[in-house]
């Protein structure tokens, strides 16, 4: 490590000394110079949680399942339905499906200890490179670089990075290990996202606060909003589907659970059309669960997935048949039950559309 790097490092973590975050998963500076260690666990489910989730939306999320499955052990034996429920609302449900995967593995493999060992934490299911060194540095102060899309714009803006994403990772990377110190890799791995976060923003970047601005060269030859450089986005598929929301008299909707595998695989829908990423599905009736009935147009709602654009139409049938024959994997949620049900965030609106006396946590 140079020494222009060394202090770069080093105001950085001059700087997190004095501004960093408090965080519900988070050692402070202070009481790490005490002795007080991380929990791998809180670090590990909070970084599954972030994964392109603002802190914001994770807070209550990790509140919630730290308080329901306090240890590894208890997430290992929870019910991946009731999982699914605490995960509903908060996205990309395949992170809920592995953290369960990945906590049977700690238990199964590791006696319930996390590895303190760089390959052996990115063997678990759903950990991959980025996950692995944050977990690495910060539960366990290895040294290796941690570089989330808070860090990749610090550093990119830093060295002037002229390179695109996502061509410009190993880049990055390699600025980030130059100046990574090896005394306080955890604290600096904070400290580099804590300053994308706060004051190294997207937009209109708080220059004159920062700690390293002498050393932005960015902010020495160009406009650093302009970095990184992106490459530009291809247009995302739109797709067309119909929702149906049949209710009884009590009140009840019909619900029924997804496929095993697949967009929100194992989440909980109102039955809806054959609709993916790859195809529409039918938007009128004709393929329903009771094609001859009369059924209410509700309108349409609109989602955003990672990779297509979503518009279903909500159909809505009062009064259902009392003799309606339901499949083995459908159920009546009652008002009280289906604030507790596993709807991803598609369906809330499904369901606010169709219903809007009524939200998701059913109440009225």
């Amino acid at each position: 490590m140079s020494a222009n790097a060394g202090g770069t490092g080093e105001k950085l973590l001059g700087w997190y000394d004095r501004h960093a975050r408090e965080l519900p998963w988070r050692v402070s500076p202070s009481d790490r110079a005490r002795g007080i260690a991380p929990d791998p666990y809180r670090v590990w489910l909070s970084e599954i949680m972030l994964q392109q989730t603002t802190v914001a939306a994770v807070r209550a999320y990790f509140e919630k399942f730290t308080s329901i499955w306090p240890t590894v052990h208890d997430l290992a034996a929870a019910n991946e339905d009731d999982l699914l429920k605490a995960w509903a609302g908060l996205g990309y449900y395949s992170r809920a499906r592995n953290l369960k995967k990945c906590a049977d593995a700690i238990v199964a493999e590791h006696g319930g200890v996390f590895p303190a060992d760089l390959e052996a934490l990115r063997a678990l299911p759903g950990i991959g490179d980025y996950t692995s060194a944050a977990i690495a540095s910060i539960a366990f102060d290895i040294p290796a670089p941690v570089v989330d899309g808070n860090v990749e714009r610090v550093f990119s803006r830093l060295h002037a990075v002229e390179v695109p994403l996502p061509a410009a990772k190993a880049i990055i990377k390699s600025h980030v290990s130059d100046v990574l110190p090896h005394s306080r890799p955890g604290d600096f791995a904070q400290a580099c996202m804590d300053l994308g976060a706060t004051l190294c923003t997207p937009k209109r970047p708080s220059c004159l606060h920062c700690p390293v601005r002498d050393d932005c060269r960015a902010l020495a030859t160009a406009d650093p909003e302009t970095f990184p450089r992106k490459a530009p986005k291809k247009q995302k598929p739109h797709r067309r589907g119909a929702a149906y929301i049949i209710q009884r008299n009590d009140g009840s909707i019909l619900l029924e659970k997804r496929s095993a595998s697949g967009l929100l695989a194992n989440m909980t829908q109102v039955p809806t059309t054959a609709w993916n990423s790859r195809t529409d599905g039918e938007t009128g009736t004709n393929t329903s669960p009771l094609p001859g009935a009369t059924w209410t147009d509700c309108g349409n709602i609109q989602h955003v997935f990672t990779h297509f654009s979503l518009t279903l139409t909500v159909w809505k049938l009062d009064d259902a048949p009392s003799a309606l024959e339901i499949g083995a994997h459908q159920w009546w949620s009652t008002t009280d039950e289906i604030g507790g049900e596993a709807l991803p965030t598609v369906m809330k609106k499904v369901i606010a559309c169709g219903l809007p006396g009524r939200d998701s946590r059913g109440q009225s």
